[in-house]
């Protein structure tokens, strides 16, 4: 079993290595004086159970392109099994055709990672489950539900009998339900809500009394805070005690940690699946959960061929 990082998320990688108590497979990942991508394999990787532990996250294309490069160079090194491992999974968000002549992006990447070589996909919190069914490969789904349970749980138990999970979107019931069960069968709440544009959401009305509940809003993304903030505002105004929101994935771009660190929110708690910027790491009000030992144990039990579900029972 080998472990190759890109340049995505060094940070995760390193403590995913940790974890399994394996060294990180020296390679050289660089770019020509054209921007062009190379990347050399240091080591022997012949017969090898191979990881690459890369998000697509931004520079979205760059690091795709690396990705795929890493995948093709381990292929054409005689590689046994190439395993893709994407904490944060890019282009999830075009998984259906909104609209006439527009493509359906995730299917392209899923088509791309396929064709340079990869035997696996392994990744967490996909944006709707049915992108596993782009790959015409064996993909694993992580849920970081348990790594957040567990944070709410130590984090506020003063709240534990007035705690309500709160869904910023009808989309996203199923991943709000499932944290609710871990947090002992929570009530749950819905903001409904209308989307003009990307990036700009309006909300109409809650549905679920929120009257002095601490909530937690709960989703898989989080890019603007638009909607996440709105909520917050929302709820609050419905007499809620306090508002907390849980995100696998922080993109927080363009002006999100700003808008974050001026809403209502309690706190923004987010995982490493991407690697945080400055701006993030100096918010007062946004604070980061490792994943490690969750993708980790994947990985083991993917080499081991024992249950990955099994982590989540």
């Amino acid at each position: 079993m080998k472990l190759l990082a890109g340049n995505s998320n060094p940070q995760l990688a390193q403590d995913i290595a940790a974890y399994l108590e394996l060294p990180l497979t020296q390679a050289s990942v660089r770019r020509f004086a054209d921007e062009e991508i190379f990347v050399e394999i240091m080591e022997n990787v012949r017969g090898q159970d191979v990881f690459v532990i890369q998000s697509t996250s931004a520079p979205a294309n760059d690091n795709l392109m690396e990705l795929l490069i890493c995948i093709d160079a381990l292929r054409r090194a005689s590689a046994k099994r190439i395993t893709a491992v994407l904490p944060y999974f890019g282009y999830a968000r075009q998984d259906r055709k909104p609209g006439p002549r527009t493509p359906i992006s995730a299917k392209l990447v899923a088509n791309l990672i396929t064709v340079a070589g990869a035997s696996r996909v392994l990744s967490v919190d996909l944006h709707a489950g049915q992108i596993q069914g782009f790959f015409d490969i064996p993909t694993d789904n992580l849920y970081a539900a348990p790594v957040i349970s567990a944070d709410i749980i130590a984090r506020y138990p003063q709240y534990a009998q007035q705690m309500m999970v709160v869904s910023p979107d009808v989309g996203g019931v199923v991943r709000a339900r499932a944290l609710a069960r871990r947090l002992d069968n929570a009530p749950l709440a819905i903001v409904d809500k209308r989307r003009e544009r990307p990036g700009e959401s309006e909300v109409m009305n809650i549905i679920g009394d929120v009257k002095d509940r601490f909530c937690i809003l709960i989703d898989d993304i989080v890019d603007s805070a638009g909607t996440l903030c709105n909520a917050a505002q929302a709820l609050t105004e419905a007499g809620a005690a306090g508002v907390a929101a849980y995100v696998t994935h922080g993109v927080l771009s363009g002006g999100a940690v700003a808008r974050v660190e001026g809403s209502l929110l309690k706190e923004l708690v987010v995982t490493d699946s991407i690697q945080p910027v400055g701006a993030v790491c100096s918010a007062s009000h946004i604070r980061t959960l490792t994943i490690a030992p969750l993708i980790g144990e994947a990985m083991r039990r993917i080499a081991d061929e024992s249950s990955v579900s099994s982590l989540f029972d």
